[in-house]
C-alpha cells in the first residue's frame, strides 16, 4: 500500500482540548485512509526540524496530510510546516506555504480583503493600522492562534479613540498569544462556509449557520472558545448549527457562496478551507476570517457540512489526498 504521512502537531497529553483536537483529527484521517487502501503514519512535528525533514525523507511518503495548527503549541509557526515540505518537494494536501500564512495572520488577511474589495468588519492592529474610524464595540482577538484562543465576554472593549484600543491590546496580548487585534463586532448573524476541492473544482458545501439558543438578550453571541471546546458549557451545549433556510434566504445564501469563492481564488486555496461570516441587520454579508486549515475532526463543521452534501467522510479524504498529488 501507498504510505501517507499524516503530520500533525506535537502536543503534549497535557494540553488543552483545542490542541488535543489534532490528534483525533489524525486518528479520523488515518480510519479514512486505511479504507482507502493506503498505509497512515502519523508524525508529530516537533521543534527539531532537521529530525522532522529526515523522518520524512526516510519515510519516502506518496504524499503528506498536513494537519499541523502549532509548532511549539505557537500557531504563528504553522506556515512552517507547509514550507518545509515544498523544500522537500513533497506532494501535501491542503493550501500551500503563502496562502497558510497569509490567511493564519489575521490582520494580515484583512488587508487583503480589504484591498480586493470584500468587505471584512473594521480592525485596528498593534502597529496602529487597519480601517478602524469609528467608535463602536470591539473584539480583542489573537493575531494567529486558533481555536478561539483567549475569545470569551470579556474580549470586548467600547472604541473610543484609537490610543485607548491600542492601550488594551497591549494589555491583553500574552493571554492571546502575544499578538493580537481589535475587530469591530457585528451584530447579527454568523455562518461557516465550508469548500472542498472535488472531482470538478471548488465545490462549497452545504451553508451553516450559527444559532445561539436560549442566550439572554444582553449576552454577546459569538462562537467563543467555551462554545468550541468546554463541553459542560452552556456555550458549547447551546450553539448549534442550522443548514436549512426559507426562500427568503436563497439571495443570502448566494451571496455567501459567490464571496467564499472569490476569497478562494484570491488567497489561492487549495483542497478544503472554511469561510466564516457575520451577517448585520441589513443583510450584508462580513468576511471574518479564512480557515485554510480547518478541523476535520468527524463532530466538527466540515464534516457535519460532508454529511449534509451527502458525502462520506473518508471520500472527502481521498478528494483531498487526489487534489495534492493531481
Amino acid at each position: 500500500m501507498k504510505k501517507i504521512v499524516i503530520l500533525h502537531s506535537d502536543v503534549s497529553p497535557e494540553a488543552k482540548e483545542d490542541e488535543l483536537d489534532c490528534l483525533q483529527q489524525a486518528d479520523a484521517i488515518a480510519q479514512a485512509l486505511r479504507t482507502l487502501h493506503y498505509e497512515p503514519l502519523l508524525l508529530p512535528f516537533g521543534l527539531d526540524l532537521n529530525q522532522t525533514m529526515a523522518r520524512l525523507k526516510s519515510l519516502n511518503p506518496h504524499a503528506v496530510f498536513n494537519i499541523v495548527e502549532t509548532l511549539d503549541s505557537r500557531g504563528s509557526l504553522i506556515y512552517f510546516a507547509p514550507a518545509i515540505l515544498d523544500a522537500l518537494k513533497i506532494p501535501y494536501t491542503g493550501c500551500g506555504t503563502q496562502a497558510v500564512f497569509q490567511t493564519s495572520n489575521k490582520p494580515l488577511s484583512k488587508t487583503i480583503m480589504h484591498y480586493e474589495g470584500i468587505d471584512t468588519p473594521a480592525w485596528l492592529d498593534q502597529e496602529g493600522s487597519g480601517s478602524t474610524d469609528t467608535a463602536g464595540l470591539y473584539l480583542i482577538k489573537s493575531s494567529w492562534e486558533h481555536a478561539s484562543i483567549g475569545l470569551d465576554e470579556n474580549s470586548f472593549v467600547r472604541y473610543t479613540n484609537k490610543e485607548n484600543l491600542l492601550e488594551e491590546m497591549n494589555r491583553r496580548k500574552e493571554i492571546l498569544g502575544g499578538s493580537c487585534y481589535a475587530e469591530a463586532y457585528i451584530d447579527g448573524r454568523e455562518f461557516n462556509v465550508a469548500i472542498i476541492s472535488g472531482k470538478e473544482g471548488a465545490q462549497v458545501l452545504p451553508i451553516a449557520e450559527m444559532i445561539f439558543q436560549d442566550y439572554a438578550p444582553d449576552k454577546p453571541k459569538i462562537v467563543d472558545y467555551k462554545a468550541k471546546w468546554i463541553t459542560d458549557s452552556f456555550e458549547y451545549n447551546n450553539t448549534v448549527r442550522k443548514y436549512d433556510f426559507t426562500e427568503n434566504d436563497a439571495s443570502l445564501i448566494s451571496s455567501l457562496r459567490e464571496i467564499a469563492l472569490r476569497c478562494w481564488d484570491i488567497f489561492s486555496l487549495r483542497g478544503y478551507a472554511r469561510v466564516d461570516f457575520r451577517v448585520d441587520h441589513q443583510g450584508k454579508p462580513w468576511v471574518l476570517e479564512i480557515n485554510s486549515n480547518p478541523c476535520l475532526s468527524p463532530d466538527a463543521g466540515f464534516a457535519a457540512a460532508l454529511q449534509h452534501a451527502q458525502i462520506e467522510y473518508h471520500e472527502a479524504i481521498g478528494w483531498i489526498i487526489d487534489n495534492a498529488i493531481k
